[in-house]
């Protein structure tokens, strides 16, 4: 037993020790520091925006440097409690070793995450595809699915607008992720999902076959140099609603953008004011419009260079299966599991891990 836990800890610290060599724990901390010299000058909260992005940057390098001082921490004395050959120490090694385990890989994941935008919130649209009511209800039941695994995560998650459908489910969703790298972790989310099931909705019980398309960009940020012609947009303003029409206020407080060059439609219903709507409606439209420049700067590329495409919007990415049997099984990197509640409760950072590790492999595929 204590030679086993011996080797698993041996490849943990091998790991860790990877982690530590990419991330840099010293230049963490001397970045840091730069910032919190820059954070104690008074008159840094002239200027909202770069206070912003100092207090938040700060926020996050605090956040890594005390993870990796966890781990390290506890991964030192685990190894030490092994060598001491205590069988009650080498009994709490064992019970506590998987998670200690899972955090550390959880981090490595993290380090491959270094696109141009990975470590940016995202923003994510789900739209029913074929299917009828049973997508609508397919849309809605996706987005519980990653309202839950934000909660069980920690992170904010804003919900801009919803557009539910008469029957059941929505005719579409988006919401926002504020965490960091939101967008890295869940570009994989990108692309058509696909449920197998019995029908809730069909009298004579048959298996119904749905799809749901799901769209994430990243949040923009000032740099970015989004820009947008007013007279390029045509603006619409409504009177929000909630489940099955029912009214959430009794002013035209909804906007809905259209960006007439691309036919790109946003709506935005969920704040109180049209003002407000407004402002978020223009955040998700700028950020349609940088992932839609990235990926025609990628696609010519791909031209160039002659490798194989992105993945584009209706691609089968991953299924859904509830009847006759139970599995989900992601077709890019071949994972799958039959736990397809826990999936739909939010359990989805084995298939968001994988697919990180499958897209940073084909990156370096195609370099070679």
């Amino acid at each position: 037993m204590a030679e086993e836990l011996s080797d698993q800890l041996k490849t943990l610290d091998a790991t860790l020790k990877g982690v530590e060599t990419v991330l840099d724990p010293a230049k963490l901390t001397a970045r840091l520091a730069e910032l919190e010299t820059q954070a104690a000058a008074p008159d840094l909260w002239d200027d909202q925006e770069r206070a912003a992005k100092v207090t938040s940057e700060m926020s996050q390098l605090r956040s890594t440097i005390d993870k990796l001082a966890d781990l390290r921490g506890r991964l030192d004395d685990a190894t030490t409690a092994v060598e001491l050959e205590d069988a009650d120490l080498i009994d709490e090694v064992t019970t506590n070793l998987p998670a200690l385990a899972r955090a550390i890989d959880d981090l490595e994941v993290r380090t491959l995450l270094s696109g141009e935008y990975d470590e940016r919130h995202a923003v994510i649209t789900i739209n029913p595809g074929a299917g009828g009511v049973d997508s609508q209800d397919w849309a809605e039941m996706l987005l519980r699915m990653y309202v839950r695994w934000a909660e069980r995560s920690g992170y904010a998650l804003d919900v801009l607008d919803t557009q539910y459908a008469e029957e059941a489910g929505i005719k579409s969703a988006t919401f926002a992720v504020k965490a960091p790298y939101a967008y890295g972790t869940l570009l994989g989310e990108h692309g058509v999902h696909r449920l197998v099931r019995i029908s809730p909705f069909d009298n004579q019980s048959r298996r119904q076959t749905s799809f749901a398309a799901v769209d994430v960009t990243p949040v923009v940020e000032a740099s970015d140099h989004v820009d947008i012609d007013e007279k390029d947009l045509r603006v619409d303003v409504f009177r929000s609603s909630g489940p099955g029409g029912q009214g959430v206020n009794t002013t035209d407080s909804a906007v809905r953008i259209t960006h007439l060059p691309t036919n790109i439609v946003v709506t935005c219903q969920n704040e109180r004011s049209q003002i407000q709507n407004r402002a978020s409606a223009m955040l998700v439209l700028q950020a349609k419009l940088l992932e839609r420049r990235r990926a025609e700067e990628a696609a010519q590329m791909d031209a160039l260079r002659g490798g194989r495409a992105d993945i584009n919007f209706g691609s089968q990415i991953r299924n859904y299966v509830l009847h006759p049997y139970q599995m989900v099984k992601d077709l890019r990197t071949g994972t799958e599991t039959g736990n397809v509640d826990a999936v739909l409760d939010g359990e989805i950072d084995e298939l968001l891990a994988s697919e990180i590790r499958w897209r940073r492999t084909e990156a370096d595929q195609s370099k070679a």
